[in-house]
């Protein structure tokens, strides 16, 4: 194993789902001589405890990263961001679905919540960084210009979601999986005795794990507040209705009317006149594509620069050319043309292992 930690021993808050791979990046730190904290946020309110939550955001994952710090040895304290994120995170999450778009509520919660809010709150303990699971690594050159690259284990690299951190929050972030494999983080844990170190993991949004999006919406939505519309199709025909543009999403099949003669996508999604359009899956190839709100985490980004793109996370990445435009964006060129491009989503931009930066998509046409 290469783990690479900053040479100065300090505090650590290491944020713990109850999982194995949050739990053992505590360990680590703390065989490393970090003063380690295990922390727990509680992100649900009481509207929400009527449904049925989830290992990955409930009390059981509170208790099991409660055991689990005290069987490594380091204290624990859980707090409470039930309302903070339900504005920053749930909010945004429905009102992207209402817009037409798709959102990733990972990346907002990482930027908001995790090395937002909760730094701001951490660091009156002493500490000088917060530790997280993520398969990713932060390289630390100065507080000014950290580097984000892509973890040892490619098939679990998560540097996509962190693609938004500001130099100064990636400065105070240590991901010690990033230089380890999957199978390797649970040798370790199986060693030290860990009963986590087969637990099945989940890969849902936390707030919505096991439950199906639509009836997550449905329950959050006022049944007042009405996103029904036509369905159309390319020539601008009305083939049927749908109860809400939130159910649908650029690309998805299922949910739209039959007996067209052939399989239909959805291909745009007009929140104006809450209209879904559907299309051919050719329809929905795309040569490039417009993003907005960019975020640069290495200076100087060059136009026109050839880079690789990720245009959702369990997509793959794709050569493309970068051209940078006023007012914080930027367009996207495809070596080849791309299918299910959606609103909403981050477009994350990568030179190797290294992320560039990245920004969200935008609807096609773009805004002027």
């Amino acid at each position: 194993m290469n783990i690479l930690f900053p040479k100065k021993r300090c505090r650590v808050v290491v944020g713990m789902s109850g999982g194995v791979d949050s739990t053992v990046a505590a360990l680590l730190l703390k065989k490393e001589g970090f003063d380690v904290i295990g922390i727990t946020l509680k992100i649900w309110t009481d509207s929400c405890m009527s449904r049925s939550l989830e290992k990955c955001c409930g009390p059981e994952a509170i208790n099991d990263a409660r055991n689990l710090a005290a069987q490594i040895g380091i204290p624990h304290y859980t707090i409470d961001e039930a309302d903070f994120f339900e504005k920053e995170v749930i909010h945004y999450f429905l009102d992207e679905y209402r817009q037409g778009r798709t959102p990733n509520p990972c990346v907002k919660c990482n930027e908001k919540v995790k090395f937002g809010r909760l730094w701001s709150k951490v660091r009156s303990w002493g500490a000088e960084y917060i530790a997280t699971g993520h398969y990713a690594v932060v390289e630390h050159q100065d507080t000014t210009s950290p580097r984000l690259k892509k973890a040892k284990d490619k098939t679990r690299d998560q540097s996509y979601f962190l693609f938004s951190l500001s130099p100064i929050q990636l400065s105070r972030m240590l991901t010690p999986l990033g230089y380890l494999e999957k199978k390797e983080v649970r040798a370790i844990a199986k060693e030290a005795g860990l009963s986590v170190w087969n637990k099945e993991e989940s890969r849902d949004i936390c707030f919505v794990a096991g439950k199906n999006y639509k009836d997550f919406i449905e329950e959050k939505i006022d049944p007042k507040e009405s996103n029904a519309g036509p369905i159309l199709d390319e020539t601008g025909r009305v083939i049927g209705v749908h109860q809400g543009i939130e159910r649908y999403t650029v690309g998805q099949r299922k949910g739209l009317p039959g007996g067209q003669g052939r399989p239909l996508y959805v291909v745009d999604i007009d929140p104006l006149s809450k209209a879904v359009k559907v299309g051919s899956w050719q329809s929905l190839l795309k040569t490039h594509c417009y993003v907005a709100g960019a975020h640069w985490i290495e200076k100087e980004i060059q136009t026109t620069r050839k880079v690789t793109v990720k245009l959702r996370y369990n997509y793959p990445e794709v050569p493309a050319f970068i051209t940078l435009l006023e007012n914080g964006r930027f367009r996207v060129d495809f070596e080849s043309p791309q299918f299910g491009i959606s609103p909403g989503q981050a477009a994350v931009c990568y030179e190797g292992d290294t992320v560039l930066g990245g920004g969200w998509i935008e609807r096609d046409p773009p805004k002027d």
